[in-house]
């Protein structure tokens, strides 16, 4: 038995659903093991929904999830894992918990609904009782209330709506008449489409369905929490990925206690979403974040900045959008943001608004504070703020904060609303109000300061969620790999030189922080991405291309509704090429239109529309109307290649710890989720050598390559962690001459060389690496990909195989002659 590292050196993501739990993840552990990543790391492993696809919809903290094997069918796995040296990590859902149709699924759910806010069960969830006349509502009905009447029934003491909703009864209600029966119970059942005014509880983002959790009550963090540490303590479990902290009312607090009840040695990392410039706040008892960062840089280096440049304004021309409708990517975002905030999130900006309202006093007119909180939290540029209780607000955050109040000020326009903005802006740091509270309020004073300024950061979390990554990024569209979480559309490429500042900031702060090119979130699956980026290349041929589909899908009766959907259709037919899926396509096409809300929306859909968006997906990307696309994949193979290849061994050895979702250790085309969670194609057997070099078609031979790639580098990972870890070194390397500015290296701890070329068609086109040379460190070197010797040793010394070269560099021309990747180690290395 191999011993299992306490810290991962590679972890592969693992999608457990029903039908596909413990067992069939057992059986792939040989293979895993072999492939050479340390640890798994599980979706969420709690009870959840019945037939949960994904297991976010926790109902049950004290259970492991039946259907995926229970129990004792994880603990054969924890023991298959050790047995092949690898270790586990779980996925952990500390924000929310489900709202099932059943509610007698979770249980203290059903304890709040049947014995109403008095009960002990009220702790555990985050209810706003200023609102719904000190009911719960709960908005499930399909339709108003007094048409649904007829739906509903009293059955084995039990309140039932249709097939599958089940309420609780208010003990000694049970014999009451209809009409008093509903009346008199703690909860008020609404059409669904109140969730957008009278909702009385928080939720995840705006999905009515997952009821927020208080895990800043010490109670409720140990009732949810004790099966999980329970786990860890007993090595069943190895580490935690922490699920959305930032909807969590204090994240460092909650992350401090979980530090003390798991245990100094256990890791853990927490999917926070930074911005740009952004940085992971340093008290966090973290390892960082789940690795969005990295994926944002790896993309970023990949693209052509000219030539997205270029795409962009074919886009404009083409699509015709305004500004803010896509036009450009900072008034997308803004008009986006405020569309959320007046509509989806409506419930949650009411909720705020009536407590500035109370602290704020009748100084402040209601209409003022409404438009100030708007625009205050729209002018957000991250997700949210960390101001603490009790202490000061960071630098940072009090800059943060600064930054978006003088973006909001240059929005309103007059001075009752500029004189909210400065009282919401005090607020929102914790200050106390500079006039008096409202009337008739008393000794609330300060729990309401506190409410505030947590429910800001919380909403401010959910505004950008739902307004950048689900309504913008599918607005703004001219290079359709940038618009991904973490990432920005706006500038979708970043020079080396960021990338290489990037991965020295991770390296001395962050060294174990997890890296991520695809997940289980992620729009588009990394090998999309990749494909997408080689448009940046050629932007005249895209350009060209679509004057042609356009023409021919005319032509053939099925014309796109419109031409930002048409635009993107054609992108995601070009990283599916050369047969993209009709199926797979269409559903990816329905739910960007609708997360766009440009012309039909999740709850007005336009039947209409979204009739005609299919018939142009069946007709055209789909059929011999896109024929074309498939040359235009073939033509741009080369720059296809390089991209996945070189996303990949960048991801694999950059700084921190790289987690695979499944898959895509070989070629993984997927799309928006449901599509990624598509059971993934079994990858083939890794390769004994170096597989020979692909055929011309955009995907030939490549999963084959990828594979090999992807265990040359999990392998010696797995096999010299130090060469990677805590206390490695990250030094970048600059080639030399006319073409520099194509390769992408650096070194690892003195040992391991990464070499990436970027950018291969204007390489070409400049006459490929001729002249071009890779100055290396001492020593002697060779190929991890390749097996061979690399021409280069310490300087005054002859090349180390013998072979003309230059002493001390290589000529790229020769080390990337097979391939656009090299993975060099020392040959005294080991």
């Amino acid at each position: 038995m191999t011993a299992v590292p306490r810290t991962p050196t590679a972890t592969y993501r693992v999608q457990l659903e029903p039908g596909s739990g413990f067992a069939a993840a057992a059986r792939d552990v040989p293979r895993l093991a072999a492939l050479g990543v340390s640890h798994l790391h599980l979706s969420p492993l709690l009870e959840a929904v019945p037939g949960s696809r994904h297991g976010y919809d926790v109902t049950d903290h004290s259970r492991v999830r039946a259907e995926l094997g229970g129990e004792q069918g994880l603990r054969q796995l924890a023991a298959t894992a050790r047995a092949h040296g690898l270790g586990l990590i779980a996925d952990i859902v500390p924000n929310h918990m489900a709202l099932p149709a059943d509610t007698s699924l979770n249980a203290p759910l059903w304890r709040l609904l049947r014995d109403g806010p008095d009960s002990p069960a009220a702790a555990w969830f985050d209810l706003d009782p200023a609102a719904g006349e000190g009911r719960m509502t709960l908005p499930v009905l399909a339709g108003p209330a007094a048409d649904e009447r007829h739906a509903l029934r009293v059955e084995d003491g039990a309140l039932r709506y249709g097939d599958h909703h089940r309420f609780p009864l208010r003990p000694g209600t049970e014999h009451l008449p209809p009409g008093d029966l509903l009346d008199a119970q703690h909860y008020r059942l609404a059409w669904w489409r109140t969730a957008r005014t009278e909702l009385t509880y928080r939720r995840f983002f705006t999905v009515s369905e997952l009821i927020a959790v208080r895990v800043e009550d010490p109670a409720v963090f140990e009732a949810t929490h004790a099966t999980v540490l329970r786990l860890l303590a007993e090595g069943v479990l190895t580490g935690l990925r922490i699920d959305h902290p930032d909807g969590l009312a204090d994240p460092e607090g909650y992350l401090r206690r979980l530090r003390r009840r798991a245990g100094p040695g256990v890791w853990v990392v927490a999917e926070k979403i930074l911005g740009e410039d952004e940085r992971l706040p340093a008290g966090w008892p973290v390892a960082g974040t789940t690795g969005y960062d990295a994926l944002r840089r790896v993309d970023a280096a990949l693209t052509d900045p000219a030539g997205a440049e270029q795409l962009t304004a074919h886009y404009r021309a083409y699509t015709g959008a305004p500004a803010d409708l896509g036009g450009t990517w900072e008034p997308t975002v803004r008009r986006a943001a405020h569309r959320v905030i007046d509509r989806e999130l409506a419930p949650e900006r009411a909720r705020l608004l009536r407590t500035a309202r109370r602290l704020c006093g009748p100084e402040h007119p209601t209409a003022a504070l409404r438009t100030a909180l708007s625009a205050l939290l729209v002018a957000l540029p991250v997700y949210r703020p960390y101001v603490p209780a009790g202490r000061p607000p960071s630098a940072a955050d009090t800059a943060l904060l600064a930054t978006a109040a003088a973006t909001a000020a240059r929005e309103l326009a007059g001075p009752a609303e500029r004189g909210a903005l400065d009282a919401l802006h005090g607020l929102a740091l914790g200050r106390p109000p500079r006039t008096a509270p409202g009337p008739g309020h008393g000794p609330g004073h300060g729990a309401d300061r506190a409410d505030f300024r947590v429910r800001f950061a919380q909403v401010a979390s959910a505004l950008r969620a739902k307004a950048v990554e689900d309504c913008a990024g599918y607005r703004f569209t001219p290079l359709l790999s940038a618009s991904e979480v973490g990432g920005d559309p706006g500038r979708p490429a970043l020079p080396v030189a960021a990338f290489h500042a990037h991965c020295a900031r991770v390296q001395r702060d962050w060294p174990l922080t997890g890296t991520v090119y695809t997940t289980h979130d992620t729009k588009r699956s990394g090998d999309v991405r990749a494909a997408l980026a080689a448009l940046t290349e050629h932007p005249r041929g895209w350009a060209d291309l679509l004057t042609e589909v356009t023409e021919r899908t005319a032509r053939a009766g099925v014309p796109a509704p419109d031409p930002h959907a048409a635009w993107g259709c054609w992108q995601t037919a070009f990283a599916l090429a050369p047969s993209p899926d009709p199926d797979r396509l269409a559903a990816a096409a329905l739910k960007a239109a609708r997360e766009a809300a440009l012309h039909t929306t999740w709850t007005e859909p336009d039947a209409e529309y979204e009739a005609a968006l299919e018939r142009f997906v069946r007709g055209g990307p789909c059929a011999a109307p896109g024929y074309p696309v498939a040359a235009l994949a073939r033509e741009l193979a080369p720059q296809l290649r390089a991209n996945v290849l070189g996303a990949a061994l960048l991801h694999l050895t950059m700084p921190g710890v790289p987690d695979l979702y499944r898959g895509s250790e070989s070629v993984y085309r997927a799309l928006v989720d449901p599509d990624n969670r598509r059971p993934a194609e079994p990858p083939p057997p890794v390769p004994d050598a170096p597989p020979p070099v692909p055929g011309a078609g955009p995907w030939d031979g490549l999963p084959a390559e990828k594979l090999w790639l992807t265990a040359v580098a999990l392998r010696l990972r797995r096999a010299r962690p130090e060469w990677f870890g805590e206390h490695a070194t990250y030094t970048p390397l600059a080639a030399e001459g006319p073409t520099a500015e194509h390769a992408l290296a650096f070194c690892r701890s003195d040992r391991v060389i990464t070499v990436a070329a970027r950018l291969t068609r204007t390489l070409a086109a400049a006459g490929g690496w001729e002249g071009t040379v890779l100055p290396l460190p001492p020593g002697r070197w060779y190929d991890a990909l390749a097996g061979d010797a690399v021409a280069a040793g310490a300087p005054g010394e002859a090349p180390a195989d013998g072979r003309p070269g230059h002493r001390g560099k290589t000529a790229l021309a020769r080390l990337l002659a097979d391939r656009p990747v090299a993975l060099l180690v020392r040959a005294d290395g080991f």
